[in-house]
């Protein structure tokens, strides 16, 4: 059939599905439309006013008069929120422990997941109930602490690295991929002579990279955002050791950034915490939203291959 012929039919069977639909069918569907629409106006309004808000000029910003698009083109606040006291150092740090941490979150992730999903494994569902215990109880928050200053891990990069090394929930998600594939690629592999750690590395991870991958980003938007344990894991002796989101959290905070600083940070020029508080949330959201459009692709189609079995 020719090109043309294929796009004929193609107009006509769409014109048949069309005249199928009733008029109460169609307002349902305008009606899901517009819903839709308004949700992601909703949802995108709040981070547009931000990026617009810290690229708006001091006095647009008092006035109220930044509504979509910013008013009195400036980037003075991006310029205030460079020079402030670790940020560089701090930027730094959070790519040090999101890069490493995630390969490492990953690595555990995998090591505990596989073992787990193979039905000839002795305690097999033991170690499940043992691990899935701990999604439904902790230790809480000062034990943990008093445990990781037992440790000496307190005020070291290893210690931000280890405290949350490993998700309960990710590890259910890779154990019930694990599970979907079938055995018959680990029998067949153990028959050419490979061992379990060959099958794991050369055949099960190969065939696994869309699940890693959401896992992987899962495990960086976490570790990238998180600043409430390394506030707790890291005192004032450890300024050079601090994530990003801990001075973020500092410029946010009113009691820590306030006029009297802005104006020192900003020499006297035109700049306000406001504005700075928007251009620091801007830069600190920055890079995941760089490197999300990379694994977008991955994104939905390992969750649901994590989902096949419970």
């Amino acid at each position: 059939m020719s090109v043309e012929g294929t796009k004929t039919m193609s107009t006509l069977s769409k014109k048949k599905r069309r005249e199928k639909y009733t008029a109460g069918e169609w307002a349902f569907i305008i009606f899901c439309y517009i819903f839709v629409l308004l949700v992601i106006a909703v949802s995108l309004y709040p981070i547009i006013y931000v990026v617009s808000a810290s690229l708006s000029s001091v006095a647009a910003v008092q006035r109220n008069q930044v509504v979509f698009l910013p008013v009195g083109f400036t980037t003075r606040a991006y310029e205030v929120v460079v020079k402030f006291p670790n940020i560089i150092s701090s930027f730094l740090n959070s790519v040090f422990y999101s890069v490493v941490g995630t390969a490492m979150s990953l690595a555990f992730t995998i090591l505990a997941a596989y073992p787990l999903s193979k039905k000839h494994l002795k305690g097999r569902r033991f170690f499940n109930l043992f691990i899935v215990f701990t999604m439904w109880f902790g230790g809480g928050m000062i034990p943990f602490y008093l445990l990781m200053k037992d440790l000496k891990l307190i005020d070291t990069r290893f210690g931000i690295l280890i405290y949350a090394v490993i998700g309960t929930f990710y590890i259910i998600i890779l154990r019930s991929h694990f599970e979907s594939l079938p055995e018959s690629l680990d029998e067949s592999a153990k028959l050419e002579g490979a061992n379990d750690l060959q099958v794991l590395l050369k055949i099960i991870l190969p065939l696994s990279k869309p699940v890693l991958a959401a896992l992987a980003l899962y495990y960086a938007v976490g570790k990238w955002n998180s600043f409430f344990w390394e506030t707790l894991l890291l005192t004032n002796k450890a300024e050079d050791k601090m994530p990003m989101q801990v001075i973020l959290n500092r410029i946010v905070s009113a009691s820590q950034f306030d006029e009297a600083a802005a104006r020192q940070l900003s020499r006297g020029e035109q700049a306000n915490p406001q504005t700075i508080k928007f251009a620091a949330i801007v830069l600190t959201s920055l890079p995941i939203v760089i490197i999300y459009p990379f694994l977008q692709k991955y994104f939905i189609h390992g969750t649901l291959a994590g989902a096949v079995k419970g």
